[in-house]
């Protein structure tokens, strides 16, 4: 059977289980849009820009397993490229379309709008070439080949893609048949690999797991959590994996944050005599400034695509295999099934002048299960980590790319992929100033997250990290966020569509979110925290001190 190019597409990633499609309407693109809203499993989002609509992109496929994006030639796809560079470096699989002018333009280089005065049709291409796993140009010839290597690229590598579909193509047929994407790891190579993990694993009295974001894009939550069950082995996660693991659970020993880690924590840790790592990644600030670095027991290392045991790398062996296999072999199971304290301790609710470090244990006290935390990056993304997450939580935060804002749009994505969860967005003024527009589309859609905002007058993270804290640099424009909500709502604070907090205790922070569990049912829940532009969080303040120790940075 024969089906139009852009509806074959538009298969494709209801296929995927993709269900809600991100971007901005643009004459290069209708052709596009027309296929996605004809296709019954397929809803549409009118992101607020380009930018938002990567990031709500991005925050969809964390909790959906994929995500997409459309925009138009030049202007939009080069707003949005930000946006899918962070989902690049951090393994998240979107989608990139793009609709681009027809065909007998591109061959004639005519000059149209969106392009350069001397035009290059090819040039944006090969800019997202660098941010994306794959990139195709489409044509009459190999539009079906192109679509279905591409969608193999992104399903193998779990790493953005990008297409790019003129709007001539877009209408010509092909056939409609997927097929079948079949990845398997090299049968010889994964069998020597489980049969050497699992000498090691049982050669070793006392292993712990550390458990990363790899984990996460590879859908291999249940695998994870029923490996610590059946072999009883303890389990510590990186702040990119965390949410993972059920943290309730006793095999969890809390978040890995290294020397700055609780002192349960690291004489744990200090007791094992193997280190297993599932998908980890030993960045800067997955680390909290490298205060945690692999030694000489981290011996079995499961990446997306290769195992690496003893210094020995075992190509095309995939996660997924890789534990799966694991689960089936003969490993001991281990004895040790001693608990060890997590998270924060209960701090004394009180009416003076809020800290940070109040905020954090008392959200964490008003925490439930099936909640959505997304966090924000700068002073918000090390002390949200530590926080004990109910079970079936989801958490996500950008913690390799960093990109100030991401966290508003991305908790809009994330709300998407699955509503029946409680959404908690934690972000900070200055990063919430870049995006806020996306909050226009949490009011169309009816999502009622509970937004805690840190207003602490600029951007504190750089003041820690500046040579002059009182650089202007760091200062921001003041708002009047509740009057930002009655902008995004288009209705007064009256009309009980949104409930808006000021908080500056302790005390009036605990009892806002004793409120917000019956309200957010209802409405919108908007907490403004307001602290001192100088006070910084704990651990921020020791991770930075420890990369000045270690690098004099």
């Amino acid at each position: 059977m024969k089906i139009k190019v852009a509806d074959y597409l538009a298969k494709r990633l209801y296929e995927l289980g993709i269900e809600d499609v991100f971007g901005l309407p643009g004459d290069y693109n209708f052709n596009i849009l027309d296929s996605i809203i004809k296709n019954q499993g397929l809803t549409w989002i009118n992101s607020t820009n380009e930018l938002n609509a990567a990031y709500a992109a991005d925050g969809y496929a964390r909790i959906k397993g994929f995500g997409a994006v459309v925009t138009t030639f030049g202007v939009g796809e080069l707003s949005a490229i930000n946006g899918i560079a962070g989902a690049y470096a951090e393994n998240v699989p979107v989608v990139k379309i793009v609709g681009v002018p027809k065909t007998k333009f591109i061959k004639t280089n005519a000059l149209l709008h969106h392009n350069f005065s001397n035009p290059d049709y090819y040039a944006f291409e090969q800019a997202f070439s660098n941010v994306t796993e794959t990139t195709t140009f489409l044509t009459e010839e190999n539009a079906k080949e192109e679509i279905d290597r591409v969608f193999e690229t992104l399903v193998r590598t779990k790493k953005p893609v990008y297409i790019a579909l003129p709007v001539d193509v877009c209408n010509h047929l092909i056939e409609d048949k997927i097929p079948e994407i079949r990845i398997k790891s090299d049968e010889r190579t994964l069998n020597l690999a489980v049969k050497k993990a699992a000498e090691i694993i049982n050669s070793a009295k006392n292993p712990i797991i550390i458990t990363d974001y790899l984990m996460k894009r590879f859908r291999l939550q249940d695998e994870v959590n029923e490996f610590i069950n059946k072999f009883n082995i303890k389990i510590t996660s990186m702040i990119m994996g965390k949410g993972l693991v059920d943290e309730d659970d006793p095999h969890f020993i809390g978040m890995n944050h290294g020397i700055l880690a609780d002192v349960d924590f690291q004489k744990a840790f200090a007791a094992a005599d193997l280190i297993i790592g599932f998908g980890t990644l030993f960045s800067d600030l997955n680390t909290l400034a490298f205060s945690y670095l692999p030694d000489d027991r981290f011996k079995i290392n499961i990446q997306g695509n290769f195992t690496e045991i003893d210094n020995v790398k075992y190509e095309n062996v995939f996660a997924d295999d890789m534990l799966q296999a694991l689960l089936k072999a003969d490993i001991v199971k281990k004895a040790d099934s001693s608990t060890v304290r997590k998270g924060y301790d209960v701090v004394e609710i009180s009416n003076n002048p809020i800290k940070t470090d109040e905020i954090f244990p008392i959200v964490q006290k008003h925490l439930k299960e099936n909640d959505t935390i997304t966090a924000e990056t700068g002073i918000i993304s090390y002390p949200a980590s530590k926080m004990n997450l109910k079970k079936n939580s989801n958490y996500i935060s950008q913690t390799m790319w960093g990109s100030i804002g991401w966290a508003t749009p991305a908790s809009f994505g994330a709300a998407m992929a699955d509503r029946e969860k409680r959404l908690i967005l934690l972000t900070g003024e200055g990063s919430h100033q870049l995006t806020i527009q996306e909050m226009a589309n949490l009011f169309k859609y009816e999502i009622r997250p509970i937004i805690l905002l840190l207003n602490n007058n600029g951007y504190t993270i750089e003041r820690v990290l500046s040579n002059d804290p009182n650089d202007s640099f760091n200062d921001i424009t003041s708002w009047d966020y509740k009057k930002a909500l009655e902008l995004f709502s288009g209705k007064k604070s009256d009309d009980k569509s949104f409930e808006y907090f000021s908080v500056k205790t302790s005390a009036e922070l605990d009892l806002a979110l004793l409120k917000a569990e019956s309200l957010q049912k209802e409405k919108l829940i908007y907490i403004e925290i307001f602290t001192d532009k100088d006070d910084v969080p704990s651990l921020i303040q020791q991770s930075v001190n420890n990369a000045k120790t270690r690098f004099g940075a």
